[in-house]
């Protein structure tokens, strides 16, 4: 389980640190099955960043996403894993930071493939990536590469009861 060794409470108007386990359990919950929309941000070579939509899923306690071999994001990571994603969810909003890396093990292709399914997206392992009929219009052409956050550091804001904003970080 993702725990993290140090948290600091960014709240400015007296609410309590928030605990991890909030958004990891709305993530936990909510993904592939709510309408969510990720998004990631990657460095391209010139050091501008980019930053796109991706369908992404919580599975066994870590962010895995999707992007087509010709995309910027992938290509991006390529070059350099770090990224952030970005997400609101149910009553927080989340961004995470860290480092991107391709998943070709079959075993774990295959579980995050078999969790997309479970929300609707029709995802099967062709070779080292997933495939489907279809995907979002910016995934470009199949097969996908498929992407697990290695989570560094996270910041949540709450929206809703009990209110407050923190910062987790996840490596020493």
């Amino acid at each position: 389980m993702t725990k993290p060794h140090a948290t600091k409470n960014l709240d400015r108007y007296g609410s309590a640190e928030l605990p991890w386990s909030r958004a990891r359990d709305v993530l936990a919950e909510d993904t592939p099955t709510a309408d969510l929309t990720f998004f990631v941000t990657t460095v391209r070579p010139d050091g501008r960043p980019h930053s796109a939509g991706v369908g992404a899923v919580w599975v066994d306690d870590v962010l895995y996403f999707k992007g087509g071999p010709g995309t910027r994001r992938s290509r991006n990571l390529a070059a350099n894993p770090a990224c952030a994603v970005s997400v609101r969810l149910r009553g927080i909003d989340l961004t995470m930071e860290g480092e991107a890396h391709r998943v070709t093990d079959p075993a774990t292709l295959e579980r995050v493939a078999a969790v997309y399914r479970t929300g609707g997206w029709p995802a099967t392992v062709e070779g080292d990536a997933l495939t489907a009929p279809f995907s979002a219009p910016s995934a470009g052409a199949p097969p996908w590469y498929l992407y697990r956050l290695a989570l560094r550091r996270a910041i949540g804001v709450a929206g809703a009861e009990p209110h407050g904003a923190t910062r987790w970080d996840f490596t020493p």
